[in-house]
């Protein structure tokens, strides 16, 4: 804890004064000058700032010359997500390496490329002498993606060759972070979990004979026990998460960061700044938390009129954290539906009845069909609103018995592919810094000497 100090608190409440008044920009200036604020034209549409080779995200067509919504797609490597899932589901496959390994490579592995290639992660998840106690122990965060990025940002001294761009370096650098992704998580939170909660404290080793999934479960668990069925979704919420185009907060970060000639812990410790914010990967725990204060609120959860009423309230500011958004449903992109989603929806079905959760599972399903109805009744728009990926994952995750402090860093762990696969695309193509324009509206002003202020 940082050392008691005398109270600030007037000043503090004068500066944010000063601060609000000189700082605040008069929203009709960004129409004014043609600034996309957030990157995004009028309609929601993401500026083009750059190419990618690595992922597709389609959501509309052109029909008669009109741009109409459709059914979300998604694409690694030109390959729809919903092929690669069934494709290694129905051979009985853990699919994160097999993916890993195509958003890198853009290509998929042989069986020979695949083991050679689970078999170099495996190798590298071995952490530094000590790592664990000096790093992670020592100073246990509550803020898990704070801990991670911290992690992240101390193996860099570890590391004999940090600043070379080799693209042989970064791709070894890049592999290795996602090799031990899970431990830096799942360690974190048990020092989190015994020195903040009071609860035991365990650390279980990775198996390099398991996969990533399987790996996060009995590391979690103390008696490192998980189902088959388990395992298969959570490797499936990995996978899903694991990409999703080049300009999404996070990514958009790591290319931004990468095109500076910056270091690859570096460049990873700014994508995790980036998602851990609630708008970005925090959203699943906000839908978690949305849907137990529903469960407070509604007194019948199988009469859809009333669970009708408690989503309008929450549109009018009257529930939950009066922010006026139902968490959940939205998309910068898909409008009809977000087939990750729909593939959680699919497979968590499963999961709950195995766990003797169906009535959860059914009232998750009721807000998904009811939630798009009343926000189309409440809001002007100009595009479709559906269900996305975080309105399933965190249930997924409840249903693993997973702390809600990981659900982020569960995000990470994923993610850290497409972060690597775009931060070398960045390596090989970059010729300039990304360096966006802004409209200054500063007013030259006479220097005025202290007496006269």
């Amino acid at each position: 804890m940082y050392p008691i100090c005398t109270d600030h608190s007037q000043f503090y409440q004068k500066a944010d004064e000063i601060c609000r008044k000189n700082s605040t920009v008069d929203r009709s200036l960004y129409q004014k000058y043609g600034v996309k604020r957030g990157l995004r034209d009028e309609n929601g549409n993401g500026v083009l700032t750059g190419l990618t080779n690595i992922s597709l995200i389609s959501a509309f067509e052109m029909k008669d010359g009109v741009k109409t919504p459709s059914d979300g797609e998604l694409y690694y490597r030109g390959y729809r997500i919903q092929d690669l899932v069934h494709g290694f589901a129905s051979e009985n496959r853990f699919g994160f390496e097999e993916t890993a390994y195509l958003l890198l490579f853009g290509q998929l592995p042989t069986a020979e490329e695949l083991q050679e290639f689970q078999q170099v992660l495996a190798d590298l998840t071995e952490l530094p002498t000590s790592f664990t106690r000096d790093v992670i122990m020592k100073a246990p965060g509550k803020d898990m993606m704070n801990s991670l990025t911290k992690s992240v940002l101390t193996l860099a001294s570890y590391d004999e060759d940090i600043a070379s761009l080799d693209p042989e370096n970064v791709l070894r650098q890049c592999m290795k972070l996602i090799s031990v992704f899970p431990s830096l998580a799942v360690y974190g939170y048990q020092a989190y979990n015994y020195y903040s909660c009071g609860d035991s404290f365990f650390l279980h080793r990775p198996d390099p004979k398991l996969s990533a999934a399987e790996n996060i479960l009995q590391m979690l668990r103390i008696d490192r026990k998980y189902t088959e069925l388990e395992a298969r979704l959570l490797d499936l919420a990995l996978v899903l998460h694991m990409e999703h185009g080049g300009g999404n907060n996070s990514t958009f970060t790591t290319r931004v960061v990468t095109s500076s000639g910056s270091d690859t812990y570096a460049v990873i410790s700014a994508a995790l700044c980036s998602l851990k914010g609630p708008k970005h990967g925090g959203a699943n725990r906000k839908v978690l938390d949305m849907m137990s204060n529903l469960k407070q609120q509604v007194s019948d959860l199988h009469d859809e009129d009333e669970i009708r009423r408690y989503l309008n309230g929450l549109l009018e500011k009257e529930g939950f954290d009066h922010s006026g958004l139902i968490y959940g449903f939205g998309h910068a992109v898909y409008s009809k539906s977000d087939p990750r989603a729909l593939l959680f929806h699919d497979f968590a079905a499963s999961l709950a009845h195995e766990k003797g959760m169906d009535e959860e599972y059914q009232l998750y399903a009721a807000v998904e069909r009811l939630a798009p109805e009343v926000i189309a009744s409440k809001r002007r728009m100009y595009k479709g609103v559906c269900a996305n990926v975080d309105f399933y994952s965190g249930l997924v995750y409840q249903m693993l018995d997973i702390p809600k402090e990981l659900f982020t860093p569960l995000f990470a762990i994923a993610r850290i592919v497409g972060w690597s696969a775009h931060r070398m695309e960045e390596l090989f193509n970059m010729d300039k810094i990304i360096r966006p324009a802004y409209q200054s509206l500063v007013v030259p002003k006479t220097y005025c000497p202290m007496e006269d202020r």
